[in-house]
């Protein structure tokens, strides 16, 4: 965490500014080009490599220094207010926790509808897959627990970022597809323990998926249970 706004390296505060705020089904926000497409290259090439499916904390991830100036962005309180100012909620209490996704299988239990743990305040969702050609395995802003019953598509394309308030109706998830899924996962939470069990849960994860005879075990879990809960 960081003392006092910095300004962003990587992030393009004006496109984090202008986003519109939807509040149906639920208050979200897109933003086209969160990381202005120049900055594309230099990015990817420090970015984590993930060989399996599913998420990995990023304490259990080995990035470069440009990947590693977009976390620092993330972090910096200036993204914090940006985000207070929006969508008119208060996480200065708030902790900070950082996944990343990598690969998708394109299994039936992929992508499951759910509204996000109750101890997650808030989330945003950063794509950095170079891109994502298909129709399928868009993350799906929904109405309901169905994943047929969409309000908007996003494509976890690179500089894409979706940002939503947390609630028992903030639905989402994605029709499966096997693919280079690369998306990064930035969570407020409600208290260190619960970010500190969220790394520990995913290292472990992480450790079980590098096995071949129990990362096959895992990836016949639905992803609930493989998780841990979210």
């Amino acid at each position: 965490m960081f003392d006092s706004d910095q300004p962003f390296n990587f992030l393009d505060e004006a496109a984090l500014e202008a986003a519109p705020l939807n509040r149906d089904p639920y208050d979200y926000a897109f933003v086209d080009h969160a990381i202005p497409l120049a900055r594309k290259e230099e990015v990817l090439a420090d970015a984590p490599r993930i060989p399996h499916r599913g998420t990995y904390g990023i304490p259990n991830l080995r990035f470069g220094p440009k990947f590693d100036g977009v976390l620092k962005d993330l972090l910096n309180p200036r993204f914090r207010h940006i985000v207070e100012r929006k969508f008119g909620i208060d996480l200065s209490r708030a902790y900070p926790t950082l996944v990343m996704m990598g690969n998708t299988s394109g299994h039936y239990n992929e992508g499951y509808a759910h509204p996000d743990s109750k101890h997650k305040l808030f989330t945003v969702i950063l794509g950095f897959s170079r891109e994502w050609p298909y129709e399928r395995g868009r993350l799906r802003v929904l109405r309901s627990n169905s994943r047929e019953d969409a309000a908007f598509e996003f494509p976890p394309e690179f500089g894409k970022m979706l940002m939503f308030r947390v609630s028992d109706k903030s639905y989402h998830g994605f029709l499966p597809q096997k693919g280079q899924r690369m998306s990064l996962q930035f969570c407020w939470v409600d208290s260190r323990s619960y970010a500190r069990k969220t790394y520990m849960r995913h290292a472990l994860s992480a450790f079980a998926k590098s096995v071949p005879g129990v990362r096959q075990v895992v990836g016949m879990m639905p992803r609930k249970f493989s998780r841990g809960g979210r």
